[in-house]
């Protein structure tokens, strides 16, 4: 795992909106300081658990990435962070960076949808190295401009909200 190799920057979750070209979630984190957008197709599952988390919506039995949480709490952990630290043949990768009760550091390999999720229910900050920022661009013509399109008919007040 590198998630600490590269400097990285905090990211916010700014949407959660459907592809209407491939009609697949995409999570929008944005950079707070200059509003640099990275979008990220994720499955539907995915999605789902993180509009879960974001509306508020509490399940009558936890859900996997609840479980999760759970567990790590449970073996004495807390999720300090996750960062989405490579993009690789157009695929993401991310690591969750885990604290024992001794203050040590570990990481665990993660899809960023997972990682975003638990990081959710963990109340735990998003980062992404500054080389995935620098390099993630949507190299298909049709992918870049179905995001144009979600982003130009978002309207500042619908960015705060999550609808699948």
């Amino acid at each position: 795992m590198v998630a600490s190799d590269s400097p990285t920057v905090e990211m916010q979750i700014r949407a959660l909106v459907v592809d209407p070209v491939s009609k697949m979630p995409v999570v929008i984190l944005q950079r707070a300081d200059d509003g640099v957008f990275l979008p990220i197709w994720i499955g539907v599952c995915e999605a789902n658990a993180i509009a879960l988390e974001l509306e508020g919506v509490k399940t009558p039995r936890p859900m996997t990435h609840d479980l999760m949480a759970s567990v790590i709490s449970s073996a004495g952990f807390t999720v300090d962070r996750v960062c989405i630290h490579t993009l690789r043949d157009s695929v993401f990768l991310a690591a969750i960076s885990l604290l024992d009760q001794n203050g040590n550091a570990h990481e665990v390999d993660s899809r960023p949808s997972d990682a975003i999720a638990l990081a959710l229910r963990a109340k735990a900050p998003v980062f992404v190295s500054t080389h995935v920022l620098t390099e993630a661009q949507v190299e298909e013509t049709s992918h870049e401009e179905a995001l144009r399109q979600i982003l130009e008919r978002l309207r500042p007040e619908d960015l705060g909200k999550y609808e699948m």
